[in-house]
């Protein structure tokens, strides 16, 4: 039995070390083209939350039962948004995003901020 183990162990190991480290990792979006093509038609999900990026500029949604509603627009490898949360302003903020398979994270203040990961469905 300890031999199987082991012998599993060095097979999960040799498939991990196999595996492009990129695979895993988040690719940056960097123009509004590219932007839309993952977001258009898509909501955009996290527990309590669900928003829709239009492409004419308009966000909309819900999060944690208050109506979300804002402005967008892409400005040089940026996502630049307003949002209101309920009646809530919650500023304006330009955000890097990037792409992981079904996950879309903004990270905030130009990519030196916090960071949302958001399912696309």
């Amino acid at each position: 039995m300890k031999r199987i183990t082991t012998s599993l162990a060095a097979a999960i190991c040799a498939v991990a070390v196999s595996t492009p480290l990129a695979a895993f990792a988040f690719e940056k979006v960097s123009n509004k083209s590219d932007f839309m093509n993952i977001v258009e038609g898509k909501d955009l999900r996290l527990t309590g939350i669900k928003l829709n990026v239009m492409s004419d500029g308009e966000i909309v949604g819900r999060a944690f039962g208050a109506e979300v509603s804002g402005e967008w627009q892409w400005q040089g490898e940026y996502f630049c948004r307003t949002l209101y949360w309920g009646k809530r302003d919650l500023g304006q903020n330009c955000q890097e995003v990037s792409v992981q398979g079904d996950k879309i994270r903004f990270k905030s203040d130009r990519g030196a901020g916090r960071y949302a990961d958001l399912t696309l469905r």
